[in-house]
């Protein structure tokens, strides 16, 4: 018989652990002063469900997103590198806090940081 890997969904502690990780990633944004303006109309209810539907189908989970992709998902809003910067760190910092598998927590940040061309719209201003 052979063995099957786990998948990244599983590694990551599957349904619970990304509920779980989506609801501090969202405390930590909406605490963040550069981010929290971005999600001031959002019903966060709603968003919190499409983030949980896509982690779990990018790892390799149940389900399936059906959500916007992530270019038209971010287009109305001035995404700067910085504010995907931030984001990418408060996902890194929950993950940590969360406890989640050091390997299962590097490969989700990698398929994040992936998306940083379809996020990313807007360039930062000159300090």
């Amino acid at each position: 018989m052979q063995a099957t890997t786990p998948s990244l969904y599983e590694r990551l502690g599957g349904a619970p652990a990304i509920e779980a990780v989506v609801e501090e990633l969202y405390r930590r944004i909406l605490a963040d002063p550069e981010l929290a303006p971005f999600f001031a109309r959002v019903n966060l209810r709603s968003q919190m469900s499409r983030m949980r539907a896509f982690v779990t189908m990018v790892a390799g989970g149940p389900g399936e997103y059906r959500g916007r992709d992530m270019q038209t998902a971010h287009r109305s809003h001035s995404v700067e590198d910085r504010h995907f910067d931030l984001v990418a760190g408060h996902l890194v910092a929950t993950l940590e806090f969360a406890g989640a598998d050091a390997a299962a927590a590097d490969e989700l940040v990698t398929m994040v940081a992936g998306l940083r061309g379809d996020v990313v719209n807007a360039k930062s201003a000159a300090v």
